[in-house]
């Protein structure tokens, strides 16, 4: 019973804790990416390299992902850089490695949506040190130097997890078998960095010297705004080119906001972490709402 309330409450209580706890969190921040590459590493487990099969309308989703990005910050940064950021980095997010889950619950293609899960994650590697180079931190060094230094971080957080987890499949099946086995902890580690995350986002918000609330509340309303445009585009294109609406709606809005709040607070100003911040309530409420009309009524059309 406990066990289950903990389940159907989690979104609620991993981001409560955080904003309670927001300054204790910071001691336990650097924990973040061994979290994500853990909850990487038990999510490709499951993942055989036959499983994934590439099509066109993949390419045509990365595209969307990774120009909409680019877009949104260029069409904001004229209003403001924080927001720009903040919205860039909702859209170039990859997929979440728990869209899957969702997609097969809502009856979706499960196989397409993992792999635009590996090839969004994957994409990301390159695209981020490129686009954080120039809107990020390390945006005033040279761009080389730039792109090699968040590269150097990324690249091993996103890539090795896959590659681990298929060296092991190949090697090591009595392994996998006990990955597999454990693979639900990947729930909890979620819970943990979802906990961490919300920590620093209001403890950056509390400690800030000069608020500014009034970008706050629009970067939050635009993070609303990309979360629902997001699986809106998605389905109307599944649904159009490919005869899945559910698989490309869960591809592009369902986010790994995880990573996207830990590099929004890592290469970003720390007030664009807001978007993703908010990202995760957005989402989490048009899945609940996509169920609850799927069991309602048999089908979300």
């Amino acid at each position: 019973m406990l066990l289950k309330f903990f389940k159907d409450w989690t979104l609620l209580i991993a981001m409560t804790a955080g904003a309670l706890l927001y300054k204790y969190t910071g001691y336990i921040s650097f924990l973040t990416p061994y979290l994500i590459f853990t909850m990487l590493l038990l999510t490709f487990a499951k993942l055989s390299p036959s499983d994934i099969k590439f099509s066109k309308f993949h390419g045509w989703l990365l595209f969307i992902q990774l120009a909409g990005s680019l877009t949104f910050y260029f069409l904001l940064r004229i209003f403001d850089a924080e927001l720009a950021a903040g919205a860039m980095i909702c859209v170039m997010a990859p997929t979440a490695t728990s869209a899957a889950v969702i997609t097969g619950m809502l009856g979706g293609n499960v196989a397409f949506l993992t792999t635009y899960t590996l090839i969004s994650s994957v994409a990301v590697v390159f695209a981020a040190p490129a686009f954080f180079s120039f809107v990020g931190v390390h945006s005033d060094i040279p761009f080389l130097d730039s792109f090699l230094f968040i590269a150097k971080q990324l690249v091993p957080l996103l890539v090795l997890p896959l590659l681990i987890a298929w060296a092991i499949r190949r090697y090591s099946p009595s392994l996998q078998k006990i990955m597999l086995k454990i693979n639900k902890a990947s729930f909890y580690l979620w819970t943990v960095a979802l906990m961490i995350v919300t920590g620093m986002t209001v403890n950056f918000l509390a400690e800030q010297e000069n608020p500014q609330y009034k970008l706050e509340v629009w970067i939050g309303l635009t993070s609303l705004f990309i979360c629902s445009g997001q699986f809106i585009l998605g389905r109307y294109l599944g649904r159009r080119y490919n005869g899945d609406a559910v698989s490309a709606g869960q591809g592009l809005g369902q986010k790994n906001t995880i990573l996207a709040i830990w590099m929004a607070q890592s290469y970003l100003n720390p007030v664009s972490s807001i978007a993703p911040a908010l990202y995760v309530v957005w989402q989490n409420l048009i899945n609940s709402y996509q169920l609850w009309k799927k069991q309602r009524n048999g089908r979300l059309e």
